[in-house]
C-alpha cells in the first residue's frame, strides 16, 4: 500500500492512500473529509466544488464535496458543523487505520472521528464514523455518513424480496418523504426489486429516506461502480422517522448517506457506525479472486442502470 502526503486540489496537505486498484485522498487542511476517491485509472467518483476547493478557515459552513461526517437529525446549530480548520491525524500502527478527528460545539460538544482503512489488496475500504459525547450533559444523536457523488450517475437501491399475500401480512419497509419530494419526478423509477435515482443537470432538490435492510446501495457514474455497505439493526430507533439511508439529490449533484441509531449519549458515551465501500471498474480485470466474485454480482445493478 502507498501513503503519501501530497498537495491536491488547491489544499498543501492531503494524505493519499492507495493500493494496486484504488485510491483514496483526505484532506489534511480541513476536514476531516475524503475528497476523492477513484480506480486506479478512473476518475474522482466524487462530487467537488471546484470554487471551494483550496479554502480555509471560513466563517461558514462549506460543503466542499467529498464524503463527510455529520451528527443528526439535521439541525442549523448542531449538523453543519464549521469544519474548515486541520483536523488531529495519525495512524494506528497496530490495526492500519488513519484517523482523523475535529471537535464540535455548536449544540453540545462532540468529537467526530473519521477512521480510513484501506485493503492492501483488493478495491474495498472501511470507514469507521465514531462520535463521542464530550459534553457535561447527555445528548441525543446520530452519526450520519454522507457521499457526495458525481453528476451524472445513478443510483440503484435493492428492495426486499417481494412477498405474497395472504402468507406475509405485516410490511417490511419503511419510505419517508420530504415535504419536496414529488414520486412523479422522472428521475425516480420504483420498480419491483430495486429503486433507481439518476441525478439530472437543472432539476430542483427531490429526497428520498428509508428503513433499508438490504444494507447496500449503488451508485454508478464515469465507468465505476461505488458500493456503499452499511448496518442495520433490527429494534433500534432510526432519525426522520426510520431511516438508515437516505438519498438526495438536486441539479449539482447526488448524496448518498447512510445513518447510525439514534440514541440519548451520556458525557463520555460515544457512537460507531461503519460503512464499507468498494469501487470497481465497470469494464476490464480485477486483480482478487473475491473482486470478481463482486464484480458479478453486481450485474443486477448495471441491469437497473441501464433500462
Amino acid at each position: 500500500m502507498q501513503t503519501e502526503t501530497i498537495p491536491h486540489a488547491g489544499w498543501e496537505h492531503n494524505l493519499r492512500l492507495a493500493n494496486d486498484q484504488i485510491e483514496l485522498v483526505v484532506t489534511l487542511d480541513v476536514g476531516p473529509r475524503v475528497i476523492s476517491f477513484r480506480t486506479k485509472n478512473g476518475a474522482n467518483v466524487f462530487k467537488t466544488f471546484d470554487e471551494q476547493l483550496g479554502g480555509k478557515g471560513e466563517t461558514e459552513w462549506m460543503i466542499r464535496g467529498g464524503h463527510r461526517f455529520w451528527i443528526a437529525p439535521e439541525d442549523l446549530a448542531r449538523t453543519y458543523h464549521i469544519d474548515n480548520h486541520p483536523p488531529r491525524h495519525w495512524v494506528d500502527k497496530a490495526t492500519g487505520e488513519f484517523i482523523f478527528e475535529a471537535e464540535q460545539e455548536a449544540g453540545g460538544r462532540i468529537l467526530k472521528t473519521l477512521g480510513v482503512t484501506i485493503s492492501p489488496d483488493s478495491a474495498r475500504v472501511k470507514v469507521r464514523h465514531t462520535a463521542k459525547n464530550t459534553d457535561s450533559r447527555s445528548l441525543e444523536f446520530s452519526a450520519w455518513a454522507l457521499s457526495v457523488m458525481k453528476a451524472g450517475g445513478t443510483a440503484v437501491i435493492p428492495q426486499p424480496p417481494l412477498g405474497e399475500h395472504p402468507r406475509d401480512l405485516l410490511p417490511n419497509r419503511t419510505m419517508v418523504l420530504w415535504p419536496y419530494t414529488d414520486l412523479t419526478d422522472a428521475r425516480f423509477r420504483i420498480g419491483r426489486d430495486f429503486i433507481v435515482l439518476q441525478q439530472a443537470a437543472d432539476r430542483p432538490p427531490t429526497k428520498l429516506g428509508l428503513s433499508h435492510k438490504e444494507k447496500q446501495i449503488a451508485y454508478i457514474v464515469d465507468g465505476s461502480i461505488f458500493i456503499k455497505s452499511f448496518d442495520f439493526i433490527e429494534g433500534e430507533t432510526y432519525p426522520d422517522g426510520g431511516c438508515n439511508f437516505e438519498t438526495f439529490t438536486n441539479g449539482e449533484m447526488l448524496e448518498v448517506e447512510s445513518l447510525s441509531p439514534l440514541r440519548t449519549v451520556p458525557p463520555g458515551g460515544e457512537i460507531t457506525h461503519i460503512e464499507e465501500w468498494t469501487l470497481l471498474p465497470l469494464s476490464g480485470s480485477v486483480s482478487t479472486e473475491s473482486d470478481e466474485v463482486l464484480k458479478r454480482t453486481l450485474a443486477p445493478y448495471l441491469a437497473q442502470a441501464a433500462l
